[in-house]
Protein backbone atom coordinates (compact mmCIF):
# COMPACT_ATOMS: atom_id res chain seq x y z
CA UNK A 1 0.00 0.00 0.00
CA UNK A 2 1.39 3.28 -0.94
CA UNK A 3 1.96 6.16 2.00
CA UNK A 4 -0.16 8.54 3.10
CA UNK A 5 0.22 11.84 1.32
CA UNK A 6 1.68 14.02 4.06
CA UNK A 7 -0.49 16.75 5.51
CA UNK A 8 -0.47 20.65 7.12
CA UNK A 9 -2.53 22.92 8.54
CA UNK A 10 -1.79 26.05 7.54
CA UNK A 11 -2.54 29.33 9.54
CA UNK A 12 -2.71 33.17 7.55
CA UNK A 13 -3.16 36.14 9.78
CA UNK A 14 -0.64 38.76 8.30
CA UNK A 15 -3.49 41.38 7.55
CA UNK A 16 -7.30 41.41 7.96
CA UNK A 17 -7.98 37.69 6.91
CA UNK A 18 -7.96 35.07 9.78
CA UNK A 19 -7.71 31.94 7.57
CA UNK A 20 -6.46 28.12 8.01
CA UNK A 21 -6.32 25.18 6.03
CA UNK A 22 -5.60 21.40 5.48
CA UNK A 23 -3.60 20.93 1.73
CA UNK A 24 -1.72 17.53 1.28
CA UNK A 25 1.59 16.93 -0.19
CA UNK A 26 0.27 16.96 -3.50
CA UNK A 27 -1.79 19.69 -3.25
CA UNK A 28 -4.88 18.26 -2.42
CA UNK A 29 -6.93 20.87 -0.76
CA UNK A 30 -8.49 19.03 1.89
CA UNK A 31 -10.58 22.34 3.61
CA UNK A 32 -10.03 26.35 3.84
CA UNK A 33 -11.83 28.32 5.63
CA UNK A 34 -11.70 32.44 5.56
CA UNK A 35 -12.61 34.72 8.27
CA UNK A 36 -13.45 38.34 6.53
CA UNK A 37 -12.89 41.57 8.25
CA UNK A 38 -14.25 43.95 5.29
CA UNK A 39 -17.55 44.67 7.81
CA UNK A 40 -15.16 45.64 10.16
CA UNK A 41 -13.15 48.20 8.56
CA UNK A 42 -15.40 49.52 6.39
CA UNK A 43 -16.12 52.99 8.09
CA UNK A 44 -12.53 53.97 7.77
CA UNK A 45 -12.19 52.22 3.65
CA UNK A 46 -8.99 50.94 5.22
CA UNK A 47 -6.80 48.49 7.75
CA UNK A 48 -6.91 49.68 11.02
CA UNK A 49 -4.28 47.38 12.51
CA UNK A 50 -5.95 47.65 15.99
CA UNK A 51 -9.18 46.59 15.21
CA UNK A 52 -7.62 43.59 12.72
CA UNK A 53 -5.14 41.95 15.60
CA UNK A 54 -8.20 42.08 18.19
CA UNK A 55 -10.29 40.51 15.74
CA UNK A 56 -8.17 37.64 14.85
CA UNK A 57 -7.98 37.26 18.69
CA UNK A 58 -11.55 36.45 18.43
CA UNK A 59 -11.70 34.49 15.19
CA UNK A 60 -8.32 32.25 15.21
CA UNK A 61 -9.33 28.93 16.95
CA UNK A 62 -13.03 28.83 15.98
CA UNK A 63 -10.92 29.39 12.14
CA UNK A 64 -8.58 26.41 12.84
CA UNK A 65 -11.27 23.84 14.31
CA UNK A 66 -13.18 24.16 11.36
CA UNK A 67 -10.54 23.33 9.06
CA UNK A 68 -9.90 20.14 10.93
CA UNK A 69 -13.33 19.38 10.93
CA UNK A 70 -13.99 20.00 7.30
CA UNK A 71 -10.59 17.90 6.37
CA UNK A 72 -12.09 15.52 8.21
CA UNK A 73 -8.50 15.17 10.40
CA UNK A 74 -7.23 15.70 13.90
CA UNK A 75 -4.20 17.54 14.90
CA UNK A 76 -2.36 14.19 15.38
CA UNK A 77 -2.79 13.66 12.00
CA UNK A 78 -1.03 16.63 10.22
CA UNK A 79 2.40 16.20 9.79
CA UNK A 80 3.43 20.02 10.36
CA UNK A 81 1.82 23.43 11.23
CA UNK A 82 2.52 26.38 8.90
CA UNK A 83 2.03 29.44 9.61
CA UNK A 84 2.78 33.05 7.84
CA UNK A 85 5.54 35.30 9.66
CA UNK A 86 6.58 38.17 7.26
CA UNK A 87 5.82 40.50 6.18
CA UNK A 88 2.44 41.63 7.54
CA UNK A 89 0.87 43.99 10.40
CA UNK A 90 2.81 43.20 13.70
CA UNK A 91 -0.45 42.06 15.93
CA UNK A 92 -1.83 40.02 13.26
CA UNK A 93 1.20 38.33 12.54
CA UNK A 94 1.60 37.54 16.32
CA UNK A 95 -1.82 36.03 16.84
CA UNK A 96 -1.32 33.46 13.68
CA UNK A 97 2.41 32.64 15.27
CA UNK A 98 1.40 32.29 18.85
CA UNK A 99 -1.55 30.19 17.78
CA UNK A 100 1.03 28.51 15.41
CA UNK A 101 3.38 27.51 18.40
CA UNK A 102 1.02 26.42 20.90
CA UNK A 103 -0.41 23.95 18.29
CA UNK A 104 3.46 22.58 17.70
CA UNK A 105 4.14 22.25 21.32
CA UNK A 106 0.42 20.66 22.21
CA UNK A 107 0.57 17.92 19.40
CA UNK A 108 4.05 17.77 19.10
CA UNK A 109 4.50 18.83 15.46
CA UNK A 110 6.96 20.78 13.43
CA UNK A 111 6.51 24.41 12.76
CA UNK A 112 7.23 25.68 9.54
CA UNK A 113 7.45 29.30 8.67
CA UNK A 114 5.48 31.00 5.68
CA UNK A 115 6.49 34.28 3.87
CA UNK A 116 3.14 35.51 2.77
CA UNK A 117 5.07 36.93 -0.39
CA UNK A 118 6.06 34.07 -1.66
CA UNK A 119 2.93 32.41 -1.15
CA UNK A 120 0.89 34.19 -2.89
CA UNK A 121 3.26 33.32 -6.05
CA UNK A 122 2.95 29.99 -5.20
CA UNK A 123 -0.80 30.14 -5.71
CA UNK A 124 0.30 30.09 -9.00
CA UNK A 125 1.64 27.22 -8.98
CA UNK A 126 -0.92 25.47 -7.79
CA UNK A 127 -3.48 27.21 -10.60
CA UNK A 128 -0.79 26.12 -12.78
CA UNK A 129 -0.77 22.55 -11.92
CA UNK A 130 2.57 22.11 -12.12
CA UNK A 131 6.60 23.74 -11.87
CA UNK A 132 6.50 27.81 -12.63
CA UNK A 133 9.84 28.11 -11.67
CA UNK A 134 12.25 30.50 -12.65
CA UNK A 135 9.84 33.01 -13.31
CA UNK A 136 9.07 36.70 -12.55
CA UNK A 137 6.59 37.16 -9.99
CA UNK A 138 4.42 40.17 -9.54
CA UNK A 139 2.45 40.49 -5.81
CA UNK A 140 -0.19 43.09 -6.26
CA UNK A 141 -2.16 43.80 -3.46
CA UNK A 142 -3.41 46.30 -0.80
CA UNK A 143 -0.47 46.11 1.00
CA UNK A 144 2.25 45.19 -1.27
CA UNK A 145 3.04 45.77 -5.22
CA UNK A 146 6.35 44.02 -5.90
CA UNK A 147 8.06 42.56 -8.66
CA UNK A 148 10.65 39.91 -7.91
CA UNK A 149 12.90 37.01 -9.78
CA UNK A 150 11.91 34.01 -8.59
CA UNK A 151 14.31 31.11 -9.11
CA UNK A 152 13.25 28.56 -7.10
CA UNK A 153 9.24 28.69 -4.85
CA UNK A 154 11.47 30.24 -1.80
CA UNK A 155 14.42 31.88 -3.80
CA UNK A 156 13.26 35.43 -4.33
CA UNK A 157 15.32 38.16 -5.74
CA UNK A 158 13.47 41.86 -5.07
CA UNK A 159 13.52 43.85 -8.44
CA UNK A 160 11.53 46.72 -7.68
CA UNK A 161 8.37 47.59 -5.99
CA UNK A 162 6.44 50.75 -5.01
CA UNK A 163 8.17 53.79 -3.34
CA UNK A 164 5.26 54.91 -1.47
CA UNK A 165 1.22 53.49 -1.71
CA UNK A 166 0.35 50.39 -2.82
CA UNK A 167 -2.18 49.83 -5.93
CA UNK A 168 -4.69 48.08 -3.50
CA UNK A 169 -4.35 50.64 -1.39
CA UNK A 170 -4.90 53.12 -3.91
CA UNK A 171 -7.94 51.40 -5.20
CA UNK A 172 -9.63 51.65 -1.37
CA UNK A 173 -8.73 55.45 -1.31
CA UNK A 174 -10.23 56.19 -4.68
CA UNK A 175 -13.30 54.63 -4.14
CA UNK A 176 -13.69 56.21 -0.70
CA UNK A 177 -13.44 59.17 -3.08
CA UNK A 178 -15.60 58.13 -5.67
CA UNK A 179 -18.37 56.94 -2.70
CA UNK A 180 -18.13 53.03 -3.53
CA UNK A 181 -17.81 50.46 -1.35
CA UNK A 182 -15.38 49.21 0.28
CA UNK A 183 -13.35 47.38 -0.07
CA UNK A 184 -12.50 49.41 -3.23
CA UNK A 185 -10.79 47.26 -5.87
CA UNK A 186 -14.09 45.06 -6.91
CA UNK A 187 -15.84 48.51 -6.49
CA UNK A 188 -13.77 50.57 -9.04
CA UNK A 189 -13.49 47.69 -11.23
CA UNK A 190 -17.87 47.51 -11.10
CA UNK A 191 -18.05 51.25 -11.65
CA UNK A 192 -15.28 51.39 -14.33
CA UNK A 193 -17.11 49.01 -16.81
CA UNK A 194 -19.92 51.51 -17.51
CA UNK A 195 -17.03 54.34 -17.75
CA UNK A 196 -14.71 55.84 -20.51
CA UNK A 197 -10.70 54.65 -19.74
CA UNK A 198 -9.76 57.94 -21.83
CA UNK A 199 -12.04 60.57 -19.68
CA UNK A 200 -9.08 61.88 -17.89
CA UNK A 201 -5.71 61.69 -18.45
CA UNK A 202 -4.09 60.28 -15.06
CA UNK A 203 -0.62 60.11 -14.61
CA UNK A 204 1.20 56.51 -14.75
CA UNK A 205 3.75 57.03 -12.32
CA UNK A 206 7.50 55.81 -13.31
CA UNK A 207 6.34 54.34 -16.40
CA UNK A 208 8.90 56.71 -18.49
CA UNK A 209 12.04 55.53 -16.50
CA UNK A 210 13.34 52.59 -17.77
CA UNK A 211 16.17 52.15 -14.98
CA UNK A 212 13.83 51.08 -12.44
CA UNK A 213 11.32 48.69 -11.85
CA UNK A 214 10.00 50.49 -9.35
CA UNK A 215 6.01 51.92 -8.55
CA UNK A 216 4.45 54.82 -7.82
CA UNK A 217 0.48 55.97 -7.10
CA UNK A 218 0.26 58.41 -4.68
CA UNK A 219 0.67 60.92 -7.40
CA UNK A 220 -2.19 59.01 -9.42
CA UNK A 221 -4.06 59.39 -6.37
CA UNK A 222 -4.00 62.81 -5.99
CA UNK A 223 -4.50 63.85 -9.26
CA UNK A 224 -7.98 61.78 -8.61
CA UNK A 225 -8.43 64.03 -5.40
CA UNK A 226 -7.53 67.28 -6.91
CA UNK A 227 -10.10 66.15 -10.25
CA UNK A 228 -13.22 65.64 -7.75
CA UNK A 229 -12.70 68.60 -5.71
CA UNK A 230 -9.81 70.77 -6.28
CA UNK A 231 -7.10 71.03 -4.21
CA UNK A 232 -7.50 71.52 -0.57
CA UNK A 233 -11.47 70.74 -0.17
CA UNK A 234 -11.48 67.34 1.48
CA UNK A 235 -15.33 66.83 1.37
CA UNK A 236 -15.16 65.07 -1.75
CA UNK A 237 -19.19 64.60 -0.77
CA UNK A 238 -20.02 68.12 -1.73
CA UNK A 239 -18.56 67.32 -5.82
CA UNK A 240 -21.74 66.49 -6.35
CA UNK A 241 -20.31 63.63 -8.96
CA UNK A 242 -22.76 62.27 -11.44
CA UNK A 243 -22.81 58.32 -12.02
CA UNK A 244 -21.26 59.19 -15.53
CA UNK A 245 -19.02 60.94 -13.96
CA UNK A 246 -18.26 57.91 -11.22
CA UNK A 247 -17.87 55.56 -14.01
CA UNK A 248 -15.20 57.51 -16.38
CA UNK A 249 -13.36 58.91 -13.13
CA UNK A 250 -13.11 54.64 -11.98
CA UNK A 251 -12.59 53.74 -15.29
CA UNK A 252 -9.74 56.05 -15.97
CA UNK A 253 -7.89 55.80 -12.64
CA UNK A 254 -8.06 51.86 -13.05
CA UNK A 255 -6.39 51.92 -16.55
CA UNK A 256 -3.90 54.21 -15.05
CA UNK A 257 -2.78 52.02 -12.33
CA UNK A 258 -3.49 48.74 -15.04
CA UNK A 259 -1.05 50.65 -17.12
CA UNK A 260 1.58 50.65 -14.62
CA UNK A 261 1.23 47.27 -13.35
CA UNK A 262 1.69 45.84 -17.00
CA UNK A 263 4.67 48.43 -18.17
CA UNK A 264 7.05 47.22 -15.08
CA UNK A 265 6.01 43.55 -15.23
CA UNK A 266 7.51 43.45 -19.03
CA UNK A 267 10.15 45.74 -18.51
CA UNK A 268 11.10 43.06 -15.95
CA UNK A 269 10.80 40.12 -18.02
CA UNK A 270 13.46 42.12 -20.34
CA UNK A 271 15.54 42.73 -17.92
CA UNK A 272 15.88 39.14 -16.27
CA UNK A 273 15.86 37.34 -19.52
CA UNK A 274 12.76 35.25 -18.13
CA UNK A 275 9.69 34.19 -20.48
CA UNK A 276 7.27 33.33 -17.36
CA UNK A 277 5.11 35.84 -15.15
CA UNK A 278 3.32 34.90 -11.90
CA UNK A 279 0.51 37.02 -10.64
CA UNK A 280 -0.99 36.86 -7.40
CA UNK A 281 -2.47 39.12 -4.37
CA UNK A 282 -5.72 40.55 -4.29
CA UNK A 283 -5.44 43.36 -7.41
CA UNK A 284 -4.58 40.01 -9.42
CA UNK A 285 -8.70 39.73 -9.53
CA UNK A 286 -9.30 42.64 -11.55
CA UNK A 287 -10.41 41.53 -15.16
CA UNK A 288 -9.06 44.56 -16.76
CA UNK A 289 -5.46 43.87 -15.31
CA UNK A 290 -5.78 39.92 -16.43
CA UNK A 291 -7.37 41.07 -20.02
CA UNK A 292 -4.56 43.53 -20.65
CA UNK A 293 -1.42 41.68 -18.82
CA UNK A 294 -2.71 38.28 -21.19
CA UNK A 295 -2.62 40.59 -24.19
CA UNK A 296 0.67 42.11 -23.32
CA UNK A 297 2.55 38.81 -22.41
CA UNK A 298 0.96 37.47 -25.53
CA UNK A 299 2.62 39.80 -27.52
CA UNK A 300 5.82 39.49 -26.45
CA UNK A 301 5.79 36.02 -26.20
CA UNK A 302 5.76 35.44 -22.57
CA UNK A 303 3.72 32.94 -20.93
CA UNK A 304 1.41 34.18 -18.02
CA UNK A 305 0.10 32.33 -15.26
CA UNK A 306 -2.17 34.26 -12.64
CA UNK A 307 -3.53 32.71 -9.47
CA UNK A 308 -7.11 31.61 -9.15
CA UNK A 309 -9.46 34.56 -8.57
CA UNK A 310 -10.33 32.99 -4.95
CA UNK A 311 -6.74 32.56 -4.08
CA UNK A 312 -5.80 35.90 -4.85
CA UNK A 313 -6.93 37.92 -1.55
CA UNK A 314 -5.05 36.94 1.55
CA UNK A 315 -6.18 32.77 2.27
CA UNK A 316 -4.04 29.87 3.59
CA UNK A 317 -4.51 27.60 0.77
CA UNK A 318 -1.47 29.37 -0.99
CA UNK A 319 0.41 28.17 2.72
CA UNK A 320 1.22 24.88 1.08
CA UNK A 321 4.49 26.32 -0.18
CA UNK A 322 5.25 24.86 3.20
CA UNK A 323 5.68 22.00 1.55
CA UNK A 324 8.61 23.19 -0.03
CA UNK A 325 10.58 24.33 3.25
CA UNK A 326 9.44 20.84 4.50
CA UNK A 327 11.40 18.37 1.60
CA UNK A 328 14.41 21.01 2.19
CA UNK A 329 13.89 19.56 5.43
CA UNK A 330 13.71 23.22 7.11
CA UNK A 331 11.87 23.84 10.65
CA UNK A 332 11.94 26.29 13.19
CA UNK A 333 12.20 26.65 16.39
CA UNK A 334 9.74 27.24 19.00
CA UNK A 335 10.87 30.60 19.70
CA UNK A 336 10.62 32.25 16.43
CA UNK A 337 9.80 35.34 15.92
CA UNK A 338 7.35 37.64 13.20
CA UNK A 339 8.68 39.79 11.13
CA UNK A 340 6.42 42.77 9.91
CA UNK A 341 8.64 44.89 7.66
CA UNK A 342 9.44 43.82 4.06
CA UNK A 343 13.52 43.34 3.01
CA UNK A 344 14.23 45.02 0.15
CA UNK A 345 17.45 43.85 -2.08
CA UNK A 346 16.93 44.98 -5.55
CA UNK A 347 20.56 44.72 -7.66
CA UNK A 348 18.38 44.38 -10.73
CA UNK A 349 17.00 47.65 -10.17
CA UNK A 350 20.25 49.89 -9.51
CA UNK A 351 20.69 52.20 -12.86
Amino acid sequence: MAPLSRRILTIETTCDETAAAVVAEDLHVLSSVVASQDQLHRRFAGVVPEIAARAHVERILPVIDEALVRAGVRLADLDAIAVATTPGLAGSLLVGLVAAKTLCLAADKPLVAINHLHAHIYACRMAAGRDVFPCVGLIVSGGHTSLYRCQAATEFEYLGGTIDDAAGEAFDKVASMLGLAYPGGPAISKAAEHGNERAYAFPRGLTHDRERLDFSFSGLKTAVRYTIAGPGRPDFRAAGLSHEQVADLAASFQAAVVDSLVEKSMLALARTGLARLCVGGGVAANRRLREQLAETAARVGAELIVALPELCTDNAVMGAIAFETLRAGKTERLDLDAQPGLVRHSPLAEP
